[in-house]
């Protein structure tokens, strides 16, 4: 399940919406669920993807003098969370 859904009205509503959807469609409950916990997760990244991005951009157009720490942050991030993904 998603870690927010109990406290976040929002998702749990999207939460049983999909999961109804992806049952009336024909799928067993137990997989519909976990459909719908993936479609949900996607949008999810797919969101911070868009707002880091925008982020980003606006440092870039506001405050050139830190982008590229920024930039060096966002990179290292991505690299410490690889790290972390092929050892664990």
């Amino acid at each position: 399940m998603i870690p927010q859904s109990a406290s976040d009205p929002v998702r749990q509503q999207a939460l049983t919406a999909l999961t109804a959807m992806f049952i009336t469609q024909g799928h067993p409950p137990e997989y519909a669920t976990h459909m719908a916990t993936a479609a949900i997760f996607q949008t999810d990244l797919e969101l911070r993807n868009a707002q880091l991005s925008h982020l980003l951009g606006w440092l870039q157009q506001q405050h050139p003098e830190i982008y590229q720490d920024a930039l060096t942050i966002v990179e290292n991030t991505r690299q410490e969370f690889e790290q972390r993904v092929q050892t664990g």
